[in-house]
């Protein structure tokens, strides 16, 4: 096996390792509570807090350290995230764990952007698209088969060695990190003033937008995912894991396609018709539910394509970054995570107040609302990219 196929497999283990620690709460929730002492619903909030701290600190902490040797930098992060996940497994009470979770968000979302850099410099023009679809997939994988074997490890022995097991590979991983990665790359410095002039292109803003309104489409049904299945389906409690695991196989699928998407030319281009199939599958699915099978085939197809984005928007963003804001590279890698996780946020927020307005089986159509804003979204990105010219002295006007 050569070294680019080993740098690969680490990257992806690096995304799982992530991937693990962000959605380990959500398995071992109730023994939290009970752990704790207190109510699920306040250990809900570990989640959210999760999220906001790994959406808010991420561009701060990717510009502070742009100054540094992304190696450097990245080994460091690893080291202080293994610190947070392993004060993740002593935790005593309800605080000393979101004081714990806090350190691991700071840190996770720099983690996956210097691994997009080191992913983006390091692979072949044309394996690049794969990789980045890859490292997607680990995400995906960490929630199809790494959080089942913690639940189950928290089951038989309790939540600590799921957390545990995490600090584990952490360390693992930077072992190999250590040996595969190169010490030096091409690297830019520059002031935060500079790096920050990245968003001022319409090209970066409008992708950002439609990658928060992408996850927001997502999330406004996919929150709600069990109690549709279980409630609206009326599928029993005893195939929920099965169905469960067979969205996720699908949702690493859709990794994939969306890897295979972006090795195309114009592949934004594509994206229309995916969030036109969006908006028809999310505007049927409450007249669906009636019929159990054909609304989880319609939620299998939804979480086939409803982030096929993931691959060509990254793709996207480093592209700009590299032809014309190089000293942004490292904060344009992780534009896509930063945004995602807003709109998780966004949509979340928006099936609990759907749920209390028109109740359970109606919350996708404010997924097909956002679906329809992510079709102008892409329309006006795909526009924006092909009537950018150059003029007569050279410069590149928007």
């Amino acid at each position: 096996m050569n070294k680019f196929k080993l740098q690969s497999i680490v990257f992806v283990l690096v995304a799982f390792m992530l991937g693990c620690n962000e959605f380990m709460v959500v398995g071992v929730i109730s023994d939290l509570a009970k752990s704790f002492h207190v109510s699920i619903s306040l250990v809900g909030y570990l989640v959210t807090i999760f999220a906001t701290v790994y959406a808010v600190s991420t561009p701060f902490v990717t510009i502070l350290t742009s100054k540094y040797r992304h190696y450097n930098t990245l080994m460091v992060l690893m080291v202080v995230f293994l610190v947070g996940n392993t004060l993740s497994a002593f935790a005593t009470n309800f605080w000393f764990m979101m004081i714990s979770r806090i350190i691991s968000a700071m840190t996770a979302g720099s983690i996956i952007s210097l691994i997009m850099t080191f992913a983006s410099q390091i692979a072949p023009r044309e394996q690049r698209a794969s990789l980045i679809s890859w490292i997607f997939a680990g995400f995906s994988i960490a929630s199809v088969f790494g959080v089942p074997i913690g639940v189950a490890i928290s089951t038989s022995f309790g939540w600590r060695y799921a957390f545990w097991l995490i600090s584990i590979v952490s360390i693992f991983t930077m072992i190999l990190l250590g040996i595969l990665l190169p010490k030096k790359v091409d690297q830019t410095t520059s002031t935060i003033k500079s790096q920050l002039s990245l968003l001022l292109d319409k090209r970066i803003y409008y992708g950002i937008i439609l990658v928060l309104f992408t996850a927001a489409t997502m999330y406004s049904y996919y929150t709600y995912i069990r109690p549709l299945l279980t409630t609206s389906m009326h599928f029993s409690l005893g195939s929920l894991n099965w169905l469960l695991v067979i969205i996720g196989i699908f949702s690493i699928l859709s990794n994939r396609l969306s890897g295979k998407i972006a090795e195309l030319p114009n592949s934004l281009g594509k994206m229309p018709a995916f969030y036109i199939t969006d908006i028809i599958l999310l505007s049927a699915l409450p007249f669906l539910l009636q019929f159990k099978f054909i609304a989880f085939i319609v939620i299998l197809a939804l979480t086939l394509i409803v982030t096929i984005l993931n691959a060509p928007i990254q793709i996207h963003f480093l592209n700009v970054a590299e032809t014309e804001y190089p000293q942004s590279l490292v904060l344009a890698s992780s534009l896509n995570s930063i945004f995602f996780n807003f709109g998780i946020s966004l949509g979340s927020a928006t099936a609990s107040i759907m749920i209390s307005k028109v109740g359970l089986n109606n919350i996708s159509l404010s997924g097909a609302v956002y679906a329809l804003l992510c079709l102008g979204l892409v329309t006006l990105l795909v526009h924006s990219i092909k009537t950018r010219t150059v003029s007569p002295k050279g410069k590149e006007e928007l």
